[in-house]
């Protein structure tokens, strides 16, 4: 299957020819962000981390973020940063995003420069989670870079409530994040597929006072969250793990 880009409809964020799964039900709702949404403040500065990313490292490269959704990211990379990019969605199908399973991606090996995938792993089933890494590891090329953003079972409130209340702070319903684990078995997973991680960062650590606030106001503490993040952001604390990694070049092929 070879990506491109319709340019007939470029600059057309209405041409939609699917919504599945819960853009059906929601819409698009990363498009269209709602203020009381109590993962917004996250979600501004994933987004944030990840175009810096992609202005730092994508200029020249081919490009392509699995898990899509409505394509925001790869719509910001186009027109703001001129990248040659393009996404990839099984439940999402517009001029900015093409219909395809990450499980069995139909595209050459060694065929990426850079591949990004945000918080879409966790909804993966676990014995599915690492034959995804390995298929991101398969399109990219040798020296290409990762950037993947997942979930942390194991953050602050969750840690807080197992030891005194006996379960797990979840990140969302189980039926919704079923691959929802620690961070730290994800490092395992992309040690385990190959890859070398050069970063990790945590965002929203998940202290009292930040948690109920998120919670209550998430639009007006968007800014506590950039403080939060800044000084007391170790991604082991932390609701979402950031990872930049690398595939490594093999002898002879650098």
């Amino acid at each position: 299957m070879r990506l491109k880009r319709d340019k007939s409809k470029y600059g057309n964020p209405e041409a939609v020819q699917l919504r599945g799964g819960e853009y059906q039900e929601k819409g698009d709702y990363h498009i269209n962000l709602n203020t009381a949404w109590p993962y917004l403040p996250v979600y501004l500065e994933k987004m944030a981390h990840a175009l810096a990313f992609l202005a730092q490292h994508g200029s020249g490269k081919r490009i392509i973020d699995l898990g899509a959704g409505e394509g925001v990211l790869v719509r910001r990379g186009q027109q703001e940063l001129g990248l040659d990019i393009i996404g990839l969605d099984i439940n999402y199908e517009s001029e900015f995003v093409l219909r395809g399973d990450i499980l069995n991606l139909e595209l050459p090996d060694a065929s990426y420069d850079i591949v990004t995938c945000l918080d879409v792993v966790e909804h993966m089933h676990f014995h599915q989670q690492g034959p995804a890494l390995a298929q991101m590891f398969r399109i990219l090329k040798p020296g290409g870079r990762l950037l993947l953003s997942v979930p942390n079972l194991a953050h602050f409130a969750s840690r807080f409530t197992f030891i005194f209340m006996g379960r797990l702070l979840r990140t969302s319903t189980i039926d919704r994040h079923i691959g929802d684990r620690p961070a730290g078995e994800f490092v395992q997973l992309l040690k385990a597929t190959g890859f070398e991680i050069r970063r990790r960062r945590g965002l929203f650590p998940t202290f009292p006072l930040i948690s109920a606030l998120t919670y209550v106001v998430p639009s007006r503490v968007v800014w506590l969250h950039r403080l939060y993040n800044a000084v007391l952001g170790w991604p082991n604390w932390c609701f979402l793990n950031i990872f930049e990694a690398v595939k490594p070049v093999a002898p002879g092929e650098g």
